[in-house]
């Protein structure tokens, strides 16, 4: 059975029925002339019908979003379908011609909605795809820097405890200071960890209820507010900014019975500044649907300019993996689960987690290109160049599709 369209989210793959009567086929394009989806089929039909021919069809994902009809305030039997852009509000057709409004430049309503649920989807997908996932990191790494943290803590107790063992009789009040020395440090180091872990928390409830309200905008009708909430292009509130813990160290000490505080050593911080945690940039996510004509046009005029991109005077290296199972590695894919999908030029396609160790292993005829990448639901795709097939490989099922 398929989805209804207010049952799908805008980031998901689609599955409509097509909107032409008697029709059931799947939809995949969409007249925003008519506002109707429409299968391949329908879609051919509808483009050599003499009325329709001049429509604008287009993938469905590329549909312009169709104004929900609203009365006129002032005019109750007329339905809004302008934006007044000296006054930026909507107002009906008969609405131009008087005092208020009269000499005004005046915007189809119906592009400027379009343009704001398209708005709303890009945020949306900027959190989902950028902003919780990179807070979750943050959280994954504050998580390990209390581990480490308690791990240097306890190295510290087991030093002072061990100096404190040959002059036992003399140190004990003094192991006991530095014992609660130590214990206040580590205090003090995890209540900021705490602290940097509550902020983070609250920025992704922060977030969700920001996801929430987007979604409030999408509704018929909040068409007014949808209109005019989204003028400022920041509308996301940058992550915020955590350190990481700049622990103590432990020195020794030499002692002797006139000076028994130095027998337990000290305990310093080194001389480090505090070091924020660094957090990913947001990549610029890259359209998978086909242009329109009209957007192709655009794209070669934009194509005059010219583009240079900055060089760096350094490479840094941020991973490295070991891989059993492959050599001479041509492409490697990282899903979201963390598992790693590499290939070589002798045809060997490994999975393997992040410890190195094997999971899967395909051979395949690839050749030296290894040719693959990963679905959103942790499937594989690869090619099989030798025989022109493309293999879709799911939790459950494996696809076979001819090139």
């Amino acid at each position: 059975m398929a989805l209804s369209e207010s049952q799908i989210p805008p980031d998901a793959q689609h599955y409509l029925v097509c909107g032409t009567e008697d029709c059931e086929r799947n939809c995949q394009f969409y007249c925003n002339d008519c506002h109707q989806p429409m299968c391949e089929q329908c879609r051919d039909e509808h483009q050599k019908n003499k009325k329709t021919k001049n429509h604008e069809v287009v993938p469905y994902k590329q549909r312009k979003r169709q104004l929900p009809l609203e009365k006129c305030k002032m005019h109750p039997s007329r339905n809004i379908e302008l934006l007044c852009e000296d006054c930026q509000i909507p107002i009906c057709s008969k609405c131009t011609g008087t005092k208020e409004h009269r000499g005004h430049a005046f915007t189809d309503l119906e592009l400027v909605f379009a343009e704001k649920c398209s708005h709303c989807h890009i945020e949306i997908t900027k959190i989902r795809s950028y902003f919780e996932p990179t807070s979750q990191d943050l959280k994954k790494e504050i998580a390990g820097d209390v581990t480490e943290i308690k791990k240097i803590i306890e190295g510290v107790r087991t030093s002072i405890k061990t100096e404190a063992e040959s002059v036992k009789k003399l140190v004990d009040r003094i192991t006991s200071d530095k014992i609660e020395q130590v214990n206040k440090i580590e205090q003090s180091l995890l209540e900021t960890l705490n602290g940097q872990n509550q902020k983070i928390d609250d920025y992704i409830n922060y977030l969700d209820d920001l996801i929430k309200t987007f979604y409030g905008y999408l509704s018929p009708s909040n068409i007014e507010q949808l209109t005019f909430a989204l003028k400022s292009e920041n509308l996301i509130r940058p992550i915020p900014e955590t350190s990481k813990p700049v622990p103590p160290i432990f020195t020794a000490g030499q002692y002797s019975k006139e000076d028994v505080a130095k027998l337990l050593g000290r305990i310093t911080f080194p001389n480090t500044k505090r070091e924020n945690r660094k957090i990913k940039p947001m990549e610029t996510a890259s359209t998978q649907l086909k242009p329109t004509e009209k957007q192709k046009k655009q794209d070669r005029e934009k194509s005059d300019v010219k583009h240079t991109l900055p060089l760096s005077s350094s490479v840094i290296k941020v991973r490295e993996y070991t891989v059993p199972g492959v050599d001479h590695v041509y492409h490697i894919t990282l899903g979201k689960s963390g598992r790693l999908w590499v290939s070589d030029c002798f045809g060997n396609l490994v999975q393997t987690d992040l410890q190195g160790n094997q999971q899967h292993k395909i051979r395949t005829r690839c050749g030296i290109e290894g040719y693959h990448t990963v679905t959103q639901d942790g499937g594989l795709i690869y090619t099989d160049k030798e025989n022109g097939v493309i293999y879709r490989i799911t939790p459950v099922k494996v696809y076979k599709y001819l090139q």
